[in-house]
């Protein structure tokens, strides 16, 4: 339920989405921890740090007006993201090998969905519209890896998700659209 909560908050670019999130995902780090879905985990503990990143960036206000807007990224921003991508499949692999995780083809799933939602939070912690593309992209991934592992439940939590974040980017882009001062 927090999680859909946070979800619906992004999608209208609301700073509830942060203190929804953080409850989601420390519901979903102990959950995670008990399937031993370890790169989920690990997605859900970042998500948690990102979330107080987040809420503080999101609510910074100079003269009255929001700080950091809805904006589309930069290349330097697109630089960090590749990097951010790397760093995190690296970290993930290194999390694997340590608890010997690499049983499964679904582990190297896990490991490049993980990229993708590492950069889709960092991306919706700065308002770049750009995250939910990555959003879009990690969840029809893991769907069918989540009913695969034989959590339905989470399976469509995660195909809800998507269907979210497809109207979150449209109305982020209406948002960027009528606000050009925000390019």
């Amino acid at each position: 339920m927090f999680g859909l909560l946070s979800v619906l908050y992004s999608k209208k670019n609301n700073v509830l989405v942060f203190p929804t999130g953080i409850i989601s995902t420390g519901i979903f780090i102990y959950l995670l921890w008990k399937w031993k879905l370890i790169g989920d985990m690990t997605i859900n503990f970042y998500y948690t740090i990102m979330s107080v990143y987040g809420w503080y960036h999101w609510t910074r206000k100079k003269q009255g007006k929001i700080e950091f807007p809805i904006s589309w990224m930069n290349q330097k921003e697109k630089r960090w993201a590749v990097l951010l991508f790397v760093l995190t499949i690296t970290f993930i692999i290194i999390i694997y090998k340590f608890f010997d995780k690499f049983t499964s083809w679904t582990a190297y799933v896990d490991t490049f969905t993980t990229g993708l939602f590492f950069v889709g939070m960092w991306l919706m912690a700065k308002r770049k519209i750009e995250n939910w593309i990555f959003w879009i992209i990690g969840d029809i991934i893991s769907i069918p890896l989540y009913f695969y592992k034989g959590y339905t439940f989470t399976g469509i939590q995660y195909f809800i998700f998507t269907i979210i974040a497809f109207y979150g980017y449209i109305e982020w882009k209406k948002i960027l659209n009528s606000n050009p001062q925000a390019l």
